[in-house]
């Protein structure tokens, strides 16, 4: 009897371990369009959601992905909500920089969307020198683990404006302060820009978050996050990053290279990170 209370006890606790920790992605799915030759949606789309299951991403932000994308994705995720809106219109038109989130494991709080603008962050439109409107979609989240809450911001920042850039990315940590001043705090997208730029730096040497790449004790790094189906591959470079706050520990951070049949489900590669509290 000793035996299997003692047994008991320790499935307890390996349990109560593996609940504290989740993983965390950023995924450029590369938008819907007829000039994706060889690569168009409706080819990939299971190939996107197969791999999103296989790895088990909790929690991830998504970019580039149009309205019809989102449905798909929904069908193809049923366990998974999502919070976001298209940034043409703050409804559906344009592209979506949402976040994806298992139901069983996270409760939505309070979510919504800013644009990345000195003059107007609550409605459609350009800010600095960007080429395109921009958004931040953000959600604050409970952990129904251990009913723990933090809020995760996705983004995409502009490919053109280096100024648009590097104030957006300030922009987010002011918003991340007034938004849920003390939860911690999950930041993840496409910023167009490598560890060596200087929006990159305003995330990574704030007081606010840090990269988890370099937080990270084992680091999975094949080639580059930018494939562009298979034709851009480098050795190292990374424009896709995930950063976060205190208390996150990270575990793994990793650069998911899959393919299949000598194909990429995106021209970006997801970044996958595992956390725990």
């Amino acid at each position: 009897m000793k035996k299997l209370v003692s047994i008991a006890i320790l499935l307890c606790c390996i349990y109560s371990v593996s609940a504290q920790s989740f993983h965390v992605a950023t995924y450029n799915i590369r938008q819907r369009n007829q000039v994706d030759t060889g690569n168009l949606w409706i080819d990939r789309k299971e190939k996107v959601a197969n791999q999103i299951k296989y790895h088990e991403f909790d929690i991830f932000g998504v970019q580039e992905a149009f309205k019809d994308q989102m449905d798909d994705m929904q069908k193809l995720l049923p366990k998974y909500n999502w919070v976001g809106v298209g940034r043409d219109d703050g409804k559906d038109k344009g592209e979506y920089s949402a976040i994806f989130y298992k139901k069983e494991r996270f409760r939505a709080i309070k979510s919504g969307t800013f644009w990345l603008s000195s003059t107007n962050t609550e409605s459609p439109n350009k800010g600095w020198d960007a080429a395109l409107p921009r958004i931040c979609t953000w959600g604050i989240f409970e952990d129904e683990a251990n009913s723990k809450q933090f809020i995760i911001m996705n983004t995409h920042f502009d490919h053109i404006g280096k100024t648009a850039r590097k104030e957006s990315a300030k922009l987010m940590l002011q918003k991340a302060k007034e938004l849920a001043k003390g939860l911690p705090l999950i930041i993840c997208g496409d910023l167009n820009v490598n560890e060596k730029d200087e929006a990159y730096f305003t995330l990574a040497n704030s007081t606010s978050v840090e990269d988890t790449y370099y937080l990270s004790p084992i680091v999975y790094e094949p080639s580059s996050t930018f494939n562009g189906w298979g034709k851009n591959i480098k050795e190292k470079g990374r424009i896709d990053h995930i950063f976060v706050s205190k208390p996150f520990n990270v575990l793994k951070y990793g650069i998911l290279t899959d393919t299949y049949i000598g194909k990429y489900p995106s021209d970006h590669f997801p970044v996958s990170v595992q956390l725990e509290w």
